[in-house]
This record gives C-alpha cells, sequence and structure tokens, in this order.
C-alpha cells in the first residue's frame, strides 16, 4: 500500500473517532465541570501513554523538540478540549460541530506555515468551498446560537489547527503516537493535581452516560483518535489529509441525533454529498 494511500487512510479513521467528541462533551458537562472534564480526561490518556511508552521503551525526544511538545499539548491536550468544553455550555453539540468544518482550511494554513507543504491555488478554491457548504449549512439551518460559545469555538479551531499541524510535523521524525503520547506525559503533572483539585465533590450524582462519555473523550479523542490523525498527516500530507476534517461535522450531527435527539434533517444529506466531492478533489491538488 502506497504511504500516502496509508496516510488517508489513517487519518480517514482519526476523523470517525474524533467524530464522537463533541457529541460525548456535551453529554460529560451536563454533570462535570469543563475543566475537570479537561485536565481529567487529560490526565487518564497521560496515564495510558505512559504505559504505552514504557512497553515499546521509546527514547526520549530530543532537546530540540521539547517546546514544540509543549505547543502541541498546549493546543490539543488542555486549548481545544478546555475551549470545546466551555462553548458547549452556551451552544448544542450540533451547532458546535459546524465549526468543526472550518478545521481542513485551519489545519492547512498551518501546514503551509508550519510544515512547509504548498498546495496547488485550485486546492485553496476547493477547501474554501467546502468550508462554505458548512458554515453556510450551519446559518441557514436556524440552529440557536451565542456570542460567547461561538468565540469560544472560533479560538477553538485556531488552536487546534495550529497544534494538528505542528503535531504533524514532529510525527515525521517521532511517529505519529509517540507525539501525542509525549505531550501527553509534560502535560501529566499538571493535569492530575488539578484533576484531584477540580474533582466533583459528590460522585453519586454523576449519571452513567455522562462517565461513559468521559471515558470516550479520554480514551478515543484524547489518544487513540490521534495516533492514526498524526500518523495519517505525517504519512499523506497535512494539507490534504487535513481536508477530511471537512467530514466530521456530518458524522457527528448523526451522532449528535442517535446520542443526543438533536434534529438532523435532509438537507445534512446534501451538503455531505458536496463536501465529500470537494475532499476528493481536493486531494487531487494538495502538492505541486
Amino acid at each position: 500500500m502506497k504511504q500516502t494511500t496509508s496516510g488517508w487512510i489513517n487519518g480517514f479513521l482519526g476523523v470517525l473517532i474524533f467524530s464522537g467528541s463533541l457529541p460525548a462533551t456535551r453529554l460529560a458537562v451536563m454533570d462535570f465541570d469543563p475543566l475537570f472534564l479537561t485536565v481529567s480526561r487529560a490526565a487518564i490518556a497521560g496515564i495510558l501513554a505512559a504505559i504505552c511508552l514504557l512497553l515499546f521503551k521509546q527514547k526520549v525526544p530530543a532537546r530540540g523538540d521539547i517546546l514544540p511538545l509543549i505547543l502541541v499539548a498546549l493546543c490539543v491536550v488542555v486549548g481545544f478540549p478546555l475551549l470545546t468544553g466551555l462553548a458547549l455550555q452556551y451552544v448544542t453539540s450540533a451547532h458546535a460541530i459546524i465549526y468543526v468544518g472550518l478545521l481542513p482550511l485551519s489545519t492547512a494554513i498551518f501546514g503551509v506555515l508550519r510544515g512547509g507543504e504548498h498546495p496547488r491555488p485550485i486546492f485553496w478554491v476547493l477547501s474554501a468551498l467546502g468550508s462554505c457548504l458548512v458554515i453556510g449549512f450551519a446559518l441557514l439551518g436556524g440552529e440557536a446560537s451565542s456570542p460567547v460559545g461561538d468565540g469560544l469555538m472560533l479560538a477553538s479551531i485556531i488552536v487546534c489547527g495550529y497544534g494538528y499541524a505542528e503535531g504533524a510535523r514532529l510525527s515525521r521524525s517521532l511517529g505519529g503516537w509517540q507525539v501525542i503520547s509525549w505531550a501527553l506525559i509534560i502535560s501529566l503533572p499538571v493535569m492530575l493535581i488539578l484533576s484531584f483539585f477540580y474533582m466533583p465533590q459528590s460522585w453519586g450524582d454523576i449519571h452513567v452516560s455522562s462517565y461513559i462519555s468521559l471515558g470516550y473523550v479520554s480514551l478515543f479523542s484524547m489518544y487513540i483518535g490521534f495516533v492514526f490523525w498524526y500518523r495519517g498527516l505525517a504519512q499523506g500530507g497535512i494539507v490534504g489529509v487535513g481536508q477530511l476534517q471537512l467530514l466530521q461535522p456530518f458524522f457527528g450531527l448523526l451522532l449528535s441525533a442517535l446520542i443526543l435527539n438533536e434534529s438532523v434533517g435532509w438537507p445534512i444529506y446534501v451538503v455531505n454529498i458536496g463536501v465529500v466531492l470537494c475532499v476528493t478533489f481536493a486531494k487531487r491538488f494538495a502538492s505541486r
């Protein structure tokens, strides 16, 4: 199998896993404080990462990789989960998921700035078109909005785009699962302390669905998904594989309908076809 094809497959698996993140977060913040959810998911994933690094006897990263790993940790371990968790107190999961449609453009921009990639001009047209389809769907869908919630989601997209691009750049030398593992290890001491500090006063009032959601965002969203995602970005290219994120809002909306009973109408399927076409053609022009 060609490395590029493998990259797109890994990237697609990562997107599928990430698609459940916002619906699961929406469920979790019904019982957990967003700050506790952010630090506890990172702490749980960090413990799993430590076990994997020890089990596979991975070498400590070079000194020059430490600062980029810290930046990755600040963006994808702390920044994105915290900002989305806060945003979901103001907007629905279905509304927040639409903003994920801007992630491919954000990731592509940082892929050029940090990854040194140079897509063809037509790529930017297709990427912008796909993003416009997603945002247009959000505006025409009549979803209830909130200035605070929308602002937090926009900030999360910028932070996440940088974290994805920086992590993918590191993955070329360290490996996909190693990057997220070391980023989690770097943040683990602080996350463990804060987990105890923000721990709920009473565990008896927390629903089973919130515990399951915490488990999902800790194991899958915070760790396993990144194993596939960073590997995919490193193999297939940050700019190209990043376009797969255009599919994430629609997978997420379907999950929101199934899990949270949030309404999803027929236009989602029409827009989804348009997005798939954009991703398909963008793949051809992701590199010169």
